[in-house]
């Protein structure tokens, strides 16, 4: 009969939950340097890429990567994009203004760190944006995403502005005063996979920062393919 000894069962193997990676592609060392220290409070790893290394984008797992906004920023978002492992990689753009913000918004650039890099203002984009990188959804999840957005008012009258974050029941933008809570207004926007939408919503709130909130009309039925699209981006 065996001992107590020769029967003990060996102790299972540790396994940890592999963190989320971000790469820190082509950055200043001082702007490596914050960004790194703002993911690492948040449980989240930053790995620093060379410019001329761009290939690992291609080749390796990131749940997200922070690039400066310039030329070639629409090449490198692709060659990570076309990457099976990183098609819905989390994008970040570091510097520009509200401008070049919408000259790459056709990238569907999720958010953007702002320079002079000001470490208040980076920990508060990395947690609010946290949840993205993580996988970790509420059941009403917004996703941050910029993009370019038309709208249309009641009057007729056109404007041109930029996605904050976009959900299946609304949309914040920024980049007008000339929208009061309770207009009518309709929206067109595209998403990587979802070719350009239409709906009808409602302005809800206004900020002095130029931002404003839209609802969605809940009787607008072409809103089933945001949540649809909103869906497939979540689970893939």
């Amino acid at each position: 009969m065996a001992n107590a000894t020769g029967t003990a069962l060996a102790p299972l193997p540790i396994h940890r939950k592999t963190a989320a990676r971000v790469a820190l592609f082509d950055l200043a060392s001082t702007a490596s340097s914050l960004l790194t220290d703002c993911f690492r409070q948040y449980g989240i790893e930053t790995v620093v890429i060379p410019g001329e290394d761009a290939e690992r984008l291609g080749r390796e797992k990131f749940d997200a990567c922070v690039l400066p906004l310039d030329a070639d920023v629409g090449a490198i978002i692709e060659l990570a994009r076309s990457s099976a492992s990183n098609s819905r990689i989390v994008i970040y753009g570091l510097g520009g203004s509200a401008q070049d913000a919408l000259r790459y918004s056709k990238y569907c650039i999720n958010a953007v760190f702002h320079e002079p890099l000001e470490r208040s203002a980076a920990l508060k984009l990395v947690r609010s944006t946290r949840p993205l990188v993580l996988h970790e959804f509420r059941r009403y999840v917004r996703i941050p995403v910029m993009t370019e957005v038309s709208i249309v008012t009641a009057d007729g009258s056109r404007l041109s502005v930029t996605s904050q974050e976009i959900s299946s029941g609304g949309m914040s933008l920024k980049g007008t005063h000339t929208l009061d809570p309770g207009s009518l207004v309709e929206v067109s926007f595209s998403l990587l996979t979802l070719p350009r939408i239409w709906m009808r919503g409602y302005v809800t709130w206004k900020k002095p920062n130029k931002s404003v909130g839209i609802r969605f009309d809940p009787t607008d039925e072409r809103r089933r393919r945001l949540k649809d699209w909103i869906v497939a981006y979540l689970e893939s």
